[in-house]
């Protein structure tokens, strides 16, 4: 993939929907971009978050630790924008990211993720959103647990 393809499919990602190409070509220069095969981790839970992740092509499956095992909660797919939140809050990653298929991935270290954010208010609200709308999923998939728990 050139860097203009890069550009075009960063274009896709809803984060960047409002930045103009050369500052999408710049954040492409600075990424890294990686490929994964299937079964390969992106990440783990509990590591120390130092990037973020753009899918360009494929998918991964996201697992958390559970007292039962490891378990699948989401699958995440091309133009989505995962691993932010290690680096947005200073924690470990909440979540495993395993590949499902050959993926093709941009990295972006903590620290052009957190310039990007400074310099480009619009994406940082567009990532209060993701966040927003991923914590009304999670409250909703907790709430359906508690009450399948109640009625039994």
């Amino acid at each position: 993939m050139t860097l203009e393809s890069e550009v075009e499919a960063l274009r896709r990602v809803p984060l960047f929907r409002g930045i103009d190409a050369t500052k999408l070509r710049l954040l492409a220069f600075i990424s890294e971009r990686t490929h994964f095969r299937d079964g390969e981790h992106l990440c783990n839970q509990g590591d120390q978050g130092d990037s973020a992740f753009i899918i360009l092509e494929g998918t991964a499956d996201v697992r958390v630790k559970t007292p039962e095992g490891e378990r699948s909660v989401a699958q995440v797919g091309q133009h989505a924008i995962v691993g932010e939140i290690a680096i947005l809050c200073d924690v470990p990653r909440t979540a495993t990211l395993v590949a499902l298929g050959d993926m093709d991935v941009l990295t972006v270290s903590k620290e052009d993720f957190l310039k990007l954010l400074k310099e480009f208010p619009e994406i940082a609200l567009e990532v209060m959103r993701t966040l927003a709308q991923r914590l009304e999923k999670t409250t909703q998939d907790l709430a359906a647990i508690k009450a399948g728990q109640t009625a039994a």
